[in-house]
């Protein structure tokens, strides 16, 4: 199935949302947090959900997850349901196991809500050149400094030339990540995002320069900044 013709192929999505988002102190899973009328992960899901090359969207959810049924989102006739597991990576590797009839995979992060749709259709034109596929980052501004071992005190600076900040969505040959996913899940590698786990079997994903205001989720006063930058996006889009 092609949605633009032979050069651009459909494409599965993949949101790990089986988290607990301990940081958020809050009393449920953060990507069930609203912002404005809606959830995060709502917003989240919104992009991936109105892009014409994405064919269906796999949520990946917690064993005793009960607040997703009870979005609208849930009944969309392109998104499934799984259940993930208890590493990131665990939870990923079940949405890749649903997949089904494509050739590339997106991987996003369930507390994402600000994805620019500029960004995720920049970051889908690598399927027309690239074998290995590639993330959304965006290039490191700040000073970064190196903490001394088992303190937080500054042991050195850090050169910031050639240094990203990874981001999702994530884009990856279905087939690949899937087995770079499981050589490092049976060989105990920590894998903190999916690129990640190409690198560790040798292959070098792409940068593709992503917007810096696609912030994750992840502690109580992000919360806020995401209304922000969701109230911007929106207005840009409705001017």
């Amino acid at each position: 199935m092609m949605s633009n013709g032979a050069s651009s192929p459909d494409i599965i999505a993949v949101v790990p949302a089986a988290g607990i988002g301990s940081r958020m102190q809050s009393s449920f899973p953060k990507q069930f947090l609203t912002i404005g009328q809606q959830t995060i992960l709502e917003h989240t899901l919104a992009p991936l959900l109105n892009h014409v090359r994405i064919r269906k969207v796999i949520v990946v959810l917690g064993a005793d997850d009960d607040k997703f049924t009870g979005l609208a989102v849930s009944r969309h006739p392109r998104v499934i349901t799984v259940t993930g597991g208890g590493q990131r990576a665990e939870s990923v590797m079940a949405g890749l196991q649903a997949a089904r009839g494509v050739h590339w995979v997106l991987v996003h992060d369930a507390a994402r809500p600000c994805l620019h749709p500029d960004d995720l259709t920049r970051l889908l034109a690598i399927t027309a050149t690239s074998k290995v596929g590639g993330i959304l980052a965006a290039p490191v501004r700040d000073t970064m400094k190196r903490a001394e071992w088992g303190r937080d005190a500054v042991a050195h600076s850090v050169e910031r030339e050639g240094l990203w900040h990874a981001l999702t969505p994530q884009l990856f040959p279905l087939e690949l990540l899937r087995q770079c996913l499981d050589r490092a899940l049976r060989e105990g590698v920590t894998i903190t995002d999916e690129a990640s786990a190409l690198e560790y079997c040798g292959y070098h994903p792409e940068l593709v320069v992503g917007r810096s205001d696609n912030i994750k989720v992840t502690r109580p006063e992000d919360l806020a900044l995401a209304a922000f930058f969701l109230t911007q996006l929106h207005n840009k889009e409705n001017a």
